[in-house]
């Protein structure tokens, strides 16, 4: 099985009703209720759109014909009433589906975040996080928009567009027919226009993720930049793209403004037709012209919705090609399910070991080649070696970030496999090369390790982890905001927090992965003295590089190659003749802090 690949199951069609079907199964029934009252506000303002044109033939003939004096407060008040209700119904539909709309697009980011939790880390690292911000962030307004489309373009413009069309041939059905010849031609143009706008509105969304993603790389990692003097080359780099992202945005223009001529071309040669027509009727017929101005008032209030309905399927493409894209992500299947008869994992001794474990990330060599040792429960397991030989890998394996290609990994004999990531991870305090602090506060980022731990507890870890003084320093103590990624603290700093993050867990198990890399000598020495207390009863396996940290461990494993050369305690595989961590060891001045590998 490859560690590093998610399971990917594509969306089923590439069809508009497709995607609607689905968005209306996962959100109509939660909002029913809203979308009827919003239909409903669209019809009155279909009926009233389509009343204000009925009217216009007893305004002319009465009023201006025949002048009718005693009619016309009448009419006046109907257009009033007619257009008061139109303007509260607008008001209604529209708080209702910005409502219903907002609240889809909450519902959406809830759920793209609690799936991106469940995705394995493979994941995380075949996608770039900038570029995966970015498409979330542009993408998920797409399945709010499919629907407002399909309930504002059905209850409004179609219910107005029917109702407007009833009152034209009600007046006038040779006009109107006349109006109609026209439509095909229009109609087969609008559909060939969107086919090739679905394609480019795909392409300028990964273009502006890519966008996005630079700018935001380049923002976090401004001080690599500036101290490579990289500033030309990533501005021409991001300058391309932008380029790039440009054009893919000016296509997308010119293809969806082209419903504009063939709409206005429609529209000049249906009126010029009807009053060609009506005029001759009046001229040569002496039709009173009243009929006439409420199918020209009836057509001319058409042309909008009639104009909004003919740009709604390219509309739809756009919304649709957004939806599909977070649905993409929604689809995706991790490999590390757990499994249905997962058990929890119940630690005693919490012994840990491999059996004949290979790995590789995806596709590449592999990493580790039938590793086998055993973490004594309550013991300590340093891992040496080489860059490359695989010790971090290791250390990734133990709580099922990746899974192994073959062999198992038993804690207390159990198959890691086969229990519950969570009851699994419960039981591990991890601390990692790279210390990352979550936007919060000290106190808050220290407390992620256990959410139920109290103050005490919280500032006892820091006390181990030989953070307490500096955090007393802060200007706000334990409730001192840390900045993005904690840009406030020093590296040292975040790397004490992180291990006290680790250390208020209180697990049986302690991961560490070159602990103490990121900190001065005195820091080191004082979070060492912290981490040896800390370690009494756990089972830890620590990576390390110096021979202060190395000495101490109950085993250590020397690792090559994706394998394991040797092991032993510091004083026998020091003693072996021709050994690896032999020849290593003597290489080393006196200094007891000095880098091993």
């Amino acid at each position: 099985m490859e560690a590093s690949r998610t399971h990917k199951t594509p969306v089923s069609s590439s069809s508009i009703t497709t995607v609607l079907k689905r968005i209306i199964a996962e959100n109509g029934r939660d909002h029913v209720k809203g979308y009827i009252f919003a239909v409903l506000c669209l019809a009155v303002v279909a009926l009233t759109t389509a009343f204000t044109a009925w009217i216009m033939e007893t305004v002319v003939n009465e009023a201006f014909a025949n002048q009718r004096a005693d009619i016309v407060w009448l009419i006046c008040g109907a257009i009033l009433g007619a257009f008061m209700l139109r303007g509260l119904a607008s008001y209604g539909q529209a708080v209702t589906l910005s409502k219903i709309g907002n609240n889809i697009v909450a519902r959406y980011q809830r759920r793209l975040f609690s799936h991106l939790m469940t995705l394995s880390l493979g994941f995380f690292s075949e996608s770039r996080s900038a570029h995966l911000a970015a498409q979330i962030s542009q993408n998920i307004n797409g399945i709010r928009d499919v629907l407002n489309l399909t309930v504002t373009s059905t209850a409004r413009d179609l219910l107005t567009l029917i109702a407007l069309i009833g009152v034209m041939f009600a007046k006038d059905w040779l006009l109107t027919l006349i109006v109609f010849v026209v439509a095909p031609p229009l109609l087969y143009a609008l559909r060939y226009l969107s086919k090739r706008l679905r394609a480019a509105t795909r392409e300028s969304i990964i273009f502006n993720s890519h966008v996005l993603g630079a700018m935001q790389e380049t923002i976090q990692g401004i001080a690599i930049v500036k101290a490579f003097t990289m500033e030309e080359e990533l501005d021409r780099k991001v300058q391309g793209t932008i380029a790039a992202a440009e054009r893919r945005a000016n296509r997308i223009a010119r293809l969806s403004e082209r419903t504009s001529p063939l709409t206005e071309t429609f529209a000049g040669v249906a009126i010029s037709s009807v009053l060609a027509y009506a005029a001759f009727r009046s001229i040569y017929g002496g039709v009173l012209p009243g009929a006439f101005f409420s199918f020209i008032a009836a057509l001319l209030m058409a042309y909008e919705p009639a104009k909004r309905l003919a740009k709604l399927q390219v509309q739809m493409e756009r919304a649709v090609v957004n939806a599909r894209m977070i649905y993409e992500i929604l689809d995706m299947e991790s490999p590390q399910r757990d499994k249905r008869d997962a058990t929890e994992l119940k630690v005693g001794e919490a012994r840990i070991e491999f059996r004949n474990v290979k790995f590789a990330y995806g596709n590449n060599e592999p990493v580790l080649k039938g590793i086998n040792f055993v973490a004594e429960g309550g013991r300590t397991t340093a891992l040496v070696g080489p860059s490359g030989a695989g010790k971090s890998t290791v250390i990734t394996l133990v709580p099922r970030f990746y899974d192994p290609a073959e062999g198992e990994i038993l804690i207390d004999g159990q198959n890691i496999a086969s229990v519950t990531k969570a009851s699994l991870r419960g039981h591990i305090a991890y601390v990692s090369q790279q210390p990352y602090l979550f936007e919060g506060t000290i106190r808050d980022n220290i407390r992620y390790g256990r959410p139920e731990a109290t103050d005490a507890e919280i500032e006892e870890a820091a006390r181990l982890a030989y953070a307490h003084d500096f955090i007393m320093a802060q200007p706000m103590g334990y409730d001192t905001p840390v900045g993005e990624n904690g840009v406030t603290l020093s590296g040292g700093q975040r790397q004490r927090l992180s291990i006290a993050r680790a250390l208020v867990r209180n697990a049986p198990i302690l991961l560490l992965d070159e602990a103490t890399s990121a900190l001065d000598t005195e820091s080191e020495a004082a979070v060492q003295k912290a981490l040896d207390e800390a370690m009494t009863g756990r089972t830890v396996i620590v990576i390390a590089h110096r021979l202060s940290t190395i000495i101490k461990a109950d085993k250590i494993i020397v690792m090559q190659g994706g394998t394991i050369a040797e092991e032993g305690t510091h004083q026998s595989l020091a003693q072996r003749p021709n050994g690896l961590y032999a020849r290593l060891n003597q290489l080393q001045p006196g200094s007891s802090n000095n880098e091993f590998f």
